[in-house]
């Protein structure tokens, strides 16, 4: 057998919350985890939504049955098949709606934040990286629960991020990131990539808690 590939045309969903006005000043594009929903995942950040704030909460190119009564619907950026292609389309098509959303205005005029969860923490750091692709401007990136078992350098060029204020957050009840055996030498690692790197440790579970995040862009 020989294996082939080919380009076609895909028709994306996306949600957001505010619209882009001339008195908007923060732009948000939020990236869920696997097995989310952008329509539910969007809930998470109303409180955004204060007339100078517009949330982009796009949804993952791939989606799936959660249970085998074919029930629950969910969505995913990527699996470890044919993994290369799967993460140059979805750079190709965040960086189509980064640009629609823009709409030719400059990305300076605004303070961007990008937030990964979970699965979209990974996502958003290829994102950010560009794959090959150009590289699009954020002021902040947050990267919530997500887990990077080679460290963060493996997705992005650190170097990327020596001028964007870097975030990462986690519950200490994660149920996920309780499997790594020693979470202190794992958060040093992440330091080692991402010097300015910013930790923000909650009493929760795998979930982007409203009331953390408010503090965390408070300070």
């Amino acid at each position: 057998m020989t294996e082939h590939h080919l380009s076609v045309q895909r028709t994306a969903r996306y949600y957001t919350l505010g619209t882009l006005t001339d008195q908007t000043t923060h732009i948000w594009f939020c990236l869920h985890g696997f097995g989310q929903l952008a329509s539910f995942f969007s809930k998470k950040f109303t409180g955004l939504d204060n007339g100078k704030t517009l949330v982009v909460v796009p949804e993952g190119l791939s989606r799936l049955y959660l249970n085998g009564k074919y029930e629950r619907v969910g969505a995913s950026w990527i699996t470890r098949e044919d993994k290369q292609h799967e993460i140059h389309d979805f750079v190709a098509y965040l960086n189509t709606l980064y640009e629609i959303i823009l709409d030719g205005r400059d990305p300076n005029l605004f303070h961007i934040t990008l937030l990964g969860f979970s699965q979209g923490a990974a996502t958003a750091c290829r994102w950010l990286d560009g794959n090959g692709m150009n590289s699009i401007h954020v002021d902040r990136l947050i990267l919530w629960a997500g887990f990077f078992s080679n460290g963060i350098g493996d997705l992005i060029d650190p170097e990327k991020l020596k001028d964007v204020e870097t975030h990462y957050v986690y519950g200490a009840q994660d149920e996920f990131l309780a499997l790594i055996k020693d979470i202190d030498a794992y958060k040093a690692r992440l330091l080692f990539d991402v010097p300015n790197l910013k930790t923000t440790v909650f009493e929760g579970g795998h979930r982007v808690e409203p009331s953390v995040l408010a503090n965390l862009i408070a300070t």
